[in-house]
């Protein structure tokens, strides 16, 4: 499954969240201020909640990088939560000292969460040992990550990028030719969208929902450029690398659907309306071909074609309503409504940020392994190596053709 390895631990409210990130190689430049410009990204978007007013996500890395460089070893990175204070006595880990229960204690469970499933599964009485850790809070450790590994991507020039395609009802239209620099154009949005139209019903449907107590999803579209040919493989299931970025995608809290190139439309279309033709003429990152289409999204038989990757997620509205929806209480039995949290209207901008970084952790993970080695130069030696045979065996296919 590749040598790069990440985990996260921390509750939504516990005092800070942590990512360890084992298999990044000597030799990756990465500061503070880069991994941070990424946590302030997941941090926009229109219909956001109260939290990201007490939140400014600020990151600690507290192992694995000296001078401003990877070490090859383990890196440990933090986010402090600003709000522990008001959370001390409903997360701290102490034993209850009874007769006084835990403070918000979550026991009407919410339709579309975590809540009665995780309640069930591991026997808990208070919802609140479930939903703190299922929390999407969790994923901005994983941007954290993610940083780091874009920072690695870069090194090959492979870019990841994202732009929000539908929220609610409102659709964006589709946009053939995406701009160079695709975050730099996105984030001018405050949902995060190309269409300036689009853009603005977006926000009006947020406004409608919001009015009614009600919470909205959406797609955002991911696109990895630069990616060169070869990363992933057909041989066993596990290996495909267009299953891996499926998984990643999914596990983002409430995406419940992934598209890679055509997606669904595909099964709908002729095999002559589904397939990219390949023509003569192309680089060693495009395997010496050129596709004047990219109908399979930069991915054949789970490997990279080297034209660029093309993902969609779509996000579910977010489970907790203002206007809470019909439940049942743990401790009655009896009929209920769900409780509420502090929630957003929509996180979908967000989402496309958060996409982005699993993104990078998976193709960074295949990278390494088709090329790891210890230190960057190594890796890009393998590489130049890797791309120099693909076009000296065209080279050859021309002098023998030409005899």
């Amino acid at each position: 499954m590749g040598s790069l390895r990440f985990v996260t631990a921390g509750e939504s409210h516990g005092p800070e969240l942590t990512g360890i990130l084992e298999g990044m190689p000597a030799g990756v430049e990465v500061t503070v201020e880069e991994i941070e410009a990424d946590l302030l990204r997941r941090m926009m978007g229109y219909g956001r909640g109260a939290r990201m007013k007490i939140e400014t996500d600020r990151v600690k890395i507290k192992s694995g990088v000296r001078a401003g460089s990877t070490l090859g070893s383990p890196i440990t990175l933090t986010i402090e939560n600003k709000d522990w204070e008001n959370w001390i006595d409903i997360m701290d880990s102490a034993p209850d000292i009874e007769p006084n229960p835990r403070r918000r204690r979550v026991v009407r469970p919410r339709p579309g969460h975590a809540d009665l499933t995780g309640s069930m599964k591991y026997d808990f009485l208070d919802a609140r040992n479930v939903l703190e850790r299922a929390s999407a809070r969790e994923t901005a450790v994983r941007v954290a990550v993610g940083a780091v590994c874009r920072k690695f991507l870069g090194l090959f020039g492979i870019e990841i990028g994202s732009h929000i395609v539908a929220i609610g009802s409102v659709k964006a239209q589709s946009i053939l030719d995406l701009p160079v620099g695709l975050n730099e154009s996105a984030d001018r949005s405050e949902v995060r969208c190309l269409d300036d139209d689009a853009s603005k019903r977006m926000i009006e449907e947020i406004d409608r929902a919001k009015s009614n107590g009600d919470t909205l999803g959406g797609v955002a579209e991911i696109v990895v450029r630069g990616a060169m040919i070869g990363l992933g493989s057909h041989v066993s299931w596990d290996r495909k690398l267009d299953a891996r970025l499926a998984q990643a995608l999914m596990s983002i809290p409430a995406v419940k659907g992934v598209e890679i190139g055509m997606g669904f439309e595909a099964a709908y279309k002729l095999g002559s309306e589904t397939h990219d033709e390949m023509l003569p003429g192309g680089t060693p990152h495009t395997g010496g071909v050129i596709r004047p289409t990219n109908r399979a999204g930069g991915l054949e038989g789970g490997i990279t074609n080297g034209m660029p990757i093309v993902l969609r997620a779509a996000m579910k509205p977010i489970a907790t309503l203002m206007k809470p929806l019909k439940t049942v209480n743990f401790e009655t039995g009896e009929p209920a409504n769900a409780q509420s949290e502090r929630s957003d209207v929509t996180a979908v901008p967000a989402m496309g940020v958060i996409a982005e970084a699993m993104a990078a952790i998976v193709v960074a993970n295949a990278v390494l392994e088709k090329f790891g080695a210890d230190t960057t130069k190594d890796i890009l030696k393998a590489v130049d190596g890797y791309l120099r045979r693909i076009e000296e065996r065209w080279e050859s296919a021309g002098q023998t053709s030409d005899t």
